[in-house]
């Protein structure tokens, strides 16, 4: 059959469009092959039509608006630093930096916790609306005859995509298999979904229709003491694809009575890869505030700190971040003191191991009385202030000042110790000069402090 030339260039409008034709061939071998033609089939019929109409149309219109896009000099303000096309839905990230929130969403959800422009590491992954941008960038649509719409974006194929039937019998025959009694069925049907889940949103969507679904994917790891290692790590996999879809899916997924147990065992006793993907699925679904705490009171924050405390590369950096996620929640801070982190972190950095990573959770947890003891008793002054003096990133030297800050007006021993500092290297005075606007405050309290402590001395 000769191609129509509208989807040559779009894969996804491809497959779409082959789904549809197929499913009107089955329709007319079904209206040759009945006597008596139904209604029910004839309006499936031009069901499939009207679907296949509008996948078209909507091809073509996005094809025209594309070429009248592409003769249009584009001002660079407005162009996302991924994708270098014009922005449909600027956002803020932690960084300050502007993206589409389509691009930077697919970057955080590949595991990266740095802004691609400028490599900060991210103290969060919070997404905030530009309004000044998207309304600078809808007044030059409309200047230039163009409508501010998804079409702009030849990469952005998700939101068009829908649930089709043969999804739905794939979906339901898969999980079938992956929660039969056969080990072999098991395998191979986990193994399937984690590469659907992660390829397109139509199976996350799925998964997310009914709790039900999640509780068929992780029943072959309800039963029996030691999981087989692979369908274990699919099946955590699969997990972790199906909470970046959306909030819906972070909420089904995190209030299934069997997830977090299963996660906190995958934890303690998966593969490495296993064991990464648990705590970056951790980290995704506790981008809920709700999720935060519900999450926090299962105790997964002991494993997490005792995986921290390995030191494996291929994990560390997901353990950090979902530790970091979920001591937002003011009252997991006090189960991370608890459960050892103060000591995990301050060795780690004191040792010069992801700094800037760990630095950020430390400064979260020195709010809680115990962690600036624990934190004395393991001479973190010496070296807090040695990353005050001697570091190239602002936001560390920023995060140690603030720890330091505590320390000075929580415990009075330490005042000597950082004076001498001050005293050799003006340290403080320094970073109260040229630190970022929340590190000058810090440093100008601790001065402050300094003064009127000294100024106690000479009066007594």
């Amino acid at each position: 059959m000769a191609k129509t030339g509208v989807f040559d260039s779009d894969p996804t409008a491809i497959a779409k469009a082959k789904e549809l034709k197929r499913e009107m061939k089955k329709l007319l071998i079904k209206i040759d092959d009945e006597d008596d033609l139904s209604v029910q089939t004839i309006d499936q019929l031009q069901d499939a039509l009207s679907a296949l109409r509008e996948a078209t149309m909507r091809k073509m219109a996005k094809s025209s608006s594309l070429e009248m896009l592409e003769t249009v000099s584009c001002p660079e303000e407005f162009r996302c630093p991924l994708s270098n096309e014009l922005m449909r839905d600027p956002v803020v990230l932690a960084s300050g930096q502007t993206y589409d929130k389509l691009f930077i969403q697919k970057w955080l959800s590949s595991g990266n916790r740095t802004c691609p422009k400028t490599q900060q590491v991210l103290p969060h992954t919070a997404l905030t609306p530009n309004l000044l941008i998207r309304e600078m960038i809808s007044k030059w649509c409309k200047k230039n005859g163009l409508e501010t719409k998804s079409q702009y974006h030849p990469n952005l194929v998700n939101e068009d995509e829908t649930v089709t039937r043969s999804d739905r019998e794939i979906f339901n025959s898969l999980l079938c298999k992956v929660s039969s009694s056969n080990l072999q069925d098991q395998k191979s049907a986990a193994k399937e979904l984690r590469l659907l889940t992660r390829k397109g949103t139509e199976f996350r969507a799925l998964f997310g229709e009914s709790p039900d679904e999640i509780t068929r994917l992780v029943n072959p790891l309800l039963h029996g003491s030691n999981p087989d290692e692979k369908l274990q790590e699919d099946v955590v996999t699969t997990l972790l694809n199906i909470s970046i879809h959306d909030d819906s899916n972070k909420k089904l997924v995190c209030e299934n009575p069997n997830v977090i147990p299963l996660l906190i065992d995958a934890l303690r006793r998966g593969t490495v890869a296993t064991r990464s993907n648990a705590a970056a699925a951790i980290f995704t679904l506790s981008a809920l505030d709700s999720n935060k705490v519900l999450i926090g009171k299962s105790g997964i924050l002991k494993p997490l700190i005792d995986l921290l405390e390995e030191g494996n590369p291929l994990a560390i950096k997901d353990v950090a971040a979902a530790i970091f996620t979920l001591c937002i929640a003011h009252e997991n801070r006090s189960r991370a003191v608890r459960d050892g982190a103060v000591r995990v972190l301050g060795k780690k950095i004191s040792n010069g191991l992801y700094v800037d990573e760990l630095l950020a959770i430390l400064a979260m947890l020195v709010t809680h009385w115990k962690a600036v003891e624990e934190l004395g008793e393991l001479g973190g002054v010496s070296w807090l202030l040695k990353i005050t003096r001697e570091s190239e990133c602002k936001r560390n030297k920023e995060n140690a000042i603030v720890i330091l800050h505590t320390i000075c007006f929580s415990d009075r021993t330490k005042w000597k110790e950082i004076k001498e500092e001050e005293n050799a290297h003006g340290t403080i005075t320094k970073l109260s000069r040229e630190g970022t606007s929340r590190a000058q405050r810090k440093a100008n309290g601790i001065l402050d402090r300094l003064r009127k402590a000294m100024n106690l001395t000479h009066t007594a």
